[in-house]
């Protein structure tokens, strides 16, 4: 654990300590590596999932890749940074719990190449039900464009529930665009289904 880490709870604040490894039926998701950078750099650069992230830009390379991987291999951070991986150890997305301005927050993608299979729903319902685990009884925030009902879906399934409308900026999109905001109270978590 780094001093910074243990700096964070003697004095209290919450931290679910270090990124696990969680196994699904048909996924791992797993601390992220320095190696992870061109499947990143080849996932975030294509728009059509950078353009669903807030903070992302357009075009996105693996120098970019290779910034935000210092960071959150650094354990300096609170929070957790999953890579979502196949049988293979194939890159395939992200599921992220970050702590912003007291509050926790929920982030995922998924490269393109995946959608519509399921394994977006998986990762998200196993990775917040893990942070529920190490952190139980904290609230957390998420939200999704206007324009991705998908990911709302997603978010729906495992108990969040829209508690708002606003614009936010897409760093991508270049402009501000309306996105509905979710959260997930303590408690509201809901049990994975089977799948069929």
């Amino acid at each position: 654990m780094s001093a910074l880490r243990q700096e964070r709870q003697v004095a209290g604040e919450p931290d679910p300590g270090p990124c696990p490894v969680v196994a699904t039926e048909r996924l791992t998701l797993r601390p992220h590596r320095i190696a992870d950078a061109d499947a990143i750099a080849q996932s975030l650069g294509d728009f059509r999932v950078s353009r669903m992230l807030a903070s992302v830009p357009a075009p996105f390379d693996r120098q970019d890749a290779q910034e935000w991987l210092s960071s959150v291999t650094s354990g300096l951070l609170p929070g957790w940074a999953l890579a979502i991986t196949n049988g293979d150890d194939v890159h395939l997305g992200v599921v992220s719990f970050e702590q912003r301005a007291g509050q926790w927050h929920l982030g995922y993608w998924l490269n393109r190449f995946f959608w519509g299979r399921g394994y977006m729903g998986e990762a998200v319902h196993a990775a917040t039900g893990r942070f529920l685990m190490r952190m139980s009884g904290v609230e957390i925030r998420s939200g999704v464009f206007a324009d991705n009902p998908a990911s709302l879906r997603i978010q729906e399934k495992i108990g969040f529930r829209i508690t708002g409308l606003s614009e936010i900026y897409s760093t991508a999109r270049n402009r501000m665009v309306p996105h509905v905001e979710t959260r997930l109270l303590a408690g509201d978590f809901r049990p994975a289904q089977p799948r069929r």
